[in-house]
C-alpha cells in the first residue's frame, strides 16, 4: 500500500495511535501547549488585541483545529477572561476534531475548566462549520497529515510492514517537481484542507505552528517518537527483521515528519488566502505579547510562582528547545 495509507492506519485506524495517546511528560512527546500555559495564553492575548483594534468583532468565532486534549483552547479562554472578561460572553468558541475519542476528552477538559460558564462547540469537520468571521489557530496540525515519501523517481510503499520503493505515480511526480522535492515527504490533504477552510469562513485569519522548514530539505525526516525519544523511520527498518520491528511500533508510537511550509503556503494561496508571514515560534510569540504577559504575572504573584512559570515559558522561545525549530505561518482571507 502507499505510505500515506499506512501512516493513516498507524495514526487514525481503529486502534490508531492518536486514539489512545497521551501528550506531555507522561506521553511520548511534548508540545508547546503541554510545556506552558503561556502558549495558549499568548494567543488569547492576540485575540483580545484583534478585537480591540476592530479587526474582528466581539462576536467572532475563535477556532482551534486539532485541539488534542483541549488544553490550548482552555488556556486561550482563561487568558481572554483575565484580559477582557466581557469577551468570554460574546466570542464564540469552536474546536474542529475528527476523532470522536478526542472530542470526548476535550469536552471533559473544558467541563473541568469552566463548568457551564463557557460553551465550546466541538465539531467533527470543517465542513460542519460555517461563520462570517473567525480567528483560526492550530498547533502541530500539519505534521499529523499523512504524507508520501519520495526519493528521486520512486515513492515509498509498505507491504506487510516492510518498506519498498516503487516507481512514482505521475501525479505525485508532478507535485514533487512543482514543490522542488527530490527526496523527502510530500504532505497529503493540504489542498483539501485549504479549500474547506475557505468555504467555512467569509473572513478568516489562520495562525498555525509546526516544526519544519520554509524550503524543502530534500532529505527524509520521517521519524518515530516514543517515550520522548526520536528514531529515524529507516533506522527501524535497518534492524534485523524489519517486518517484525515495524509491526512492533505500529500504532504504538507517534509517526511524524518535518513540515514543508512552502507547500502549506502554496496550498493556502491557491485556495484564495493571503500569506502574511512565516517566522520562528520565538519571534511570533514575542510579537504576540508573551513578554508583556509575563510582566503582568510578575506583578500579581509571589516570586516563586513567577520563577516557576517563567522557566516553563522560556522553553517556548529558547532556540535549543522550541523557539527556533518551530515556525509560525499566518494567512488571511
Amino acid at each position: 500500500m502507499k505510505f500515506s495509507q499506512y501512516m493513516h492506519a498507524w495514526l487514525y485506524g481503529p486502534q490508531g495511535y492518536y486514539k489512545t495517546t497521551d501528550v506531555g511528560k507522561k506521553g511520548d512527546f511534548y508540545t508547546s501547549v503541554s510545556t506552558s500555559m503561556f502558549f495558549g495564553g499568548t494567543l488569547g492575548k492576540l485575540v483580545v488585541e484583534r478585537v480591540r483594534s476592530g479587526a474582528f468583532s466581539p462576536e467572532a468565532h475563535i477556532v482551534e483545529i486539532g485541539a488534542h486534549q483541549g488544553h490550548m483552547m482552555a488556556d486561550m479562554i482563561q487568558f481572554i477572561y483575565s484580559l477582557e472578561p466581557s469577551l468570554v460572553k460574546t466570542l464564540r468558541f469552536t474546536i474542529i476534531e475528527p476523532l470522536e475519542s478526542l472530542r470526548l476528552v476535550q469536552e471533559k477538559t473544558l467541563k473541568e475548566a469552566f463548568g457551564e460558564a463557557v460553551h465550546v462547540n466541538i465539531l467533527p469537520s470543517l465542513e460542519a462549520f460555517i461563520c462570517k468571521e473567525a480567528l483560526v489557530f492550530a498547533n502541530e496540525l500539519f505534521d499529523a497529515f499523512s504524507c508520501e515519501v519520495v526519493m528521486e523517481d520512486t515513492m515509498l510503499h509498505i507491504e506487510n510492514h516492510v518498506p519498498v520503493f516503487v516507481p512514482m505515480e505521475p501525479a505525485l511526480r508532478e507535485k514533487a517537481r512543482l514543490l522542488g522535492v527530490e527526496k523527502g515527504e510530500i504532505t497529503c490533504g493540504l489542498e483539501a484542507f485549504a479549500l474547506a477552510l475557505r468555504a467555512s469562513c467569509e473572513k478568516c485569519e489562520c495562525i498555525a505552528f509546526d516544526y519544519g522548514e520554509v524550503l524543502p530539505r530534500n532529505d527524509i525526516s520521517l521519524r518515530v517518537y516514543q517515550n520522548h525519544q526520536s528514531t529515524p523511520f529507516f533506522e527501524l527498518t535497518c534492524k534485523a527483521g524489519p517486518k517484525e520491528y515495524l509491526a512492533e511500533y505500529f500504532a504504538k508510537a507517534d509517526l511524524t515528519y518535518d513540515v514543508h511550509f512552502g507547500h502549506v503556503q502554496q496550498a493556502m494561496e491557491a485556495a484564495g488566502f493571503t500569506h502574511q508571514e512565516t517566522k520562528t515560534q520565538a519571534s511570533a510569540l514575542v510579537a504576540f505579547g508573551l513578554m508583556e504577559l509575563l510582566e503582568m504575572l510578575q506583578q500579581n504573584v509571589d516570586e516563586a510562582t513567577y520563577r516557576a512559570e517563567l522557566e516553563k515559558a522560556k522553553q517556548l522561545i529558547l532556540p535549543a528547545f522550541l523557539g527556533e525549530r518551530f515556525k509560525m505561518i499566518r494567512f488571511t482571507k
